[in-house]
């Protein structure tokens, strides 16, 4: 059966003759004709009679038809209502906090159509390496690579993102690293480094910027161990450590735990946990990253390394 077919059943008990019927509607006699006997077809039944020039009249099984029909339209102007005063609901500022890769590679090709989901809401993104405090005047939502200690807080794990190591195309792996700088020392990216065989890595050049780091690998540099998102991309490098990653991180979403009871932030936590879903292969693996607009960081050297601790 045709739900919308019920609209036309609706206007004709209401009108009493197809002509009125096919006013309030729009249409033709003939397409209020068809989508009726199209019901009664479905229905196995008649549910108007022809009175004359009275017009229509229901017969006893098209009575309660109608009747449950009008239910049915109250129930559907009452959802429609309904998705209008979240939409309305859903406004004002929501500060996101996260690192730059994430912000500028990852949510910021996306941000459009939360836009247009909720055009009443305005964006802060905001891009810390350090932490902000969640719930305070600081943060609505934080993006974090490192699950927190503790906290009154709502936490979610996100996704992975995976870790490769990285050369520069067509050239021989070289003995020597660039590397993320003395303030990142603490992350699981340096420690990987430091547990590497044999001699301590030498490092010729250190930034806080995993851009920076692909850009240099790319020229030779070194080798860098980078976000498969980023490295795969990234004109000019080559994976050397093989299809899988050496290093997988975690990100987390955290939000005050009464967050949710402003609509402007469940509503941007929601679309945050959608858009990281459909992303989560690309982030973990790297193949195919440019769908995910990665290849653009190397032309304005937006992603920072990450920096939670």
């Amino acid at each position: 059966m045709n739900w919308d077919d019920l609209r036309f059943l609706l206007a004709l008990g209401r009108e009493g003759s197809l002509a009125a019927a096919a006013r309030a509607l729009g249409v033709d006699q003939t397409t209020v004709a068809r989508r009726l006997r199209a019901l009664e077809q479905a229905l196995g039944g008649a549910l108007f009679t022809r009175a004359g020039a009275a017009g229509w009249s229901p017969t006893a099984m098209g009575e309660r038809v109608l009747a449950r029909c009008t239910r049915i339209e109250a129930d559907v102007a009452g959802l429609v209502h309904l998705a209008a005063s979240e939409r309305q609901a859903v406004q004002g500022r929501v500060r996101i906090t996260t690192v730059d890769l994430l912000a500028s590679a990852f949510l910021l090709p996306r941000l459009p159509a939360l836009r247009r989901r909720h055009p009443a809401l305005e964006i802060e993104l905001v891009t810390a390496n350090e932490n902000r405090g969640v719930g305070r005047s600081e943060t609505d939502i934080a993006l974090r690579l490192a699950r927190p200690g503790g906290g009154d807080l709502r936490i979610r794990r996100l996704v992975e993102l995976g870790f490769a190591c990285y050369r520069a195309a067509g050239t021989d792996a070289p003995d020597a690293w660039v590397a993320y700088d003395a303030g990142l020392s603490h992350t699981p990216e340096m420690r990987w480094l430091a547990r590497q065989p044999g001699e301590a890595p030498r490092i010729v050049m250190r930034s806080n910027n995993a851009a920076v780091l692909a850009g240099a690998a790319a020229q030779g540099m070194g080798r860098a161990l980078l976000p498969c998102c980023v490295g795969d991309a990234w004109p000019g490098l080559a994976r050397d450590s093989g299809p899988q990653p050496v290093l997988v991180r975690e990100v987390w979403m955290l939000l005050h735990r009464d967050a949710r009871a402003h609509p402007r932030i469940a509503a941007a936590a929601d679309w945050l946990a959608e858009r990281f879903a459909e992303g989560a292969a690309l982030l973990r693996n790297g193949t195919g990253a440019e769908a995910l607009g990665y290849a653009s960081l190397a032309g304005h050297g937006r992603a920072s390394a990450d920096g939670n601790p």
